[in-house]
């Protein structure tokens, strides 16, 4: 979480979000499945990748969901919080794939207490610009 306040407009309808970039592959997909217990075949291993119909080991979908967590915590001000991410799976991440996560504020709503909703639109592309993900975020900031 950022100890400073995000500059007012960075909520502000519209904005776009900064990139957030990550490398898909056996190293963080490793470092994954040792924090959750998931060392499944096709995230670990190009034969079974290959034998569910993919062209080698996939990363999980779960692992990209985090990382926009992480990119959503990373614009906090100190109070703020990440209240709802939902995300829809379309393609999966593939070894040596670039990820690149963003989004665009939708909705800006104040509640009476003084704090701030947010919602947006969230997504992960790969380098090639294939969208591996889609989804929406609701932050509450104080």
């Amino acid at each position: 979480m950022t100890t400073t306040a995000p500059h007012p407009e960075a909520f502000a309808e519209g904005a776009r979000l900064a990139p957030y970039v990550r490398t898909a592959g056996l190293e963080a997909w490793n470092r994954y499945a040792a924090v959750n217990d998931e060392f499944v075949g096709i995230h670990m291993d190009d034969e079974a990748g290959r034998a569910a119909g993919y062209p080698g080991a996939i990363g999980m979908g779960n692992l990209i969901w985090a990382w926009l967590h992480a990119m959503l915590e990373d614009l906090l001000p100190e109070g703020g919080r990440v209240t709802r991410l939902e995300c829809r799976f379309r393609v999966p991440a593939l070894k040596s794939d670039e990820i690149t996560c963003s989004g665009v504020v939708t909705a800006r709503d104040h509640g009476a207490d003084g704090s701030t909703a947010v919602t947006l639109d969230v997504w992960a592309d790969r380098h090639t610009g294939d969208r591996l993900v889609t989804g929406t975020a609701h932050l509450l900031l104080p």
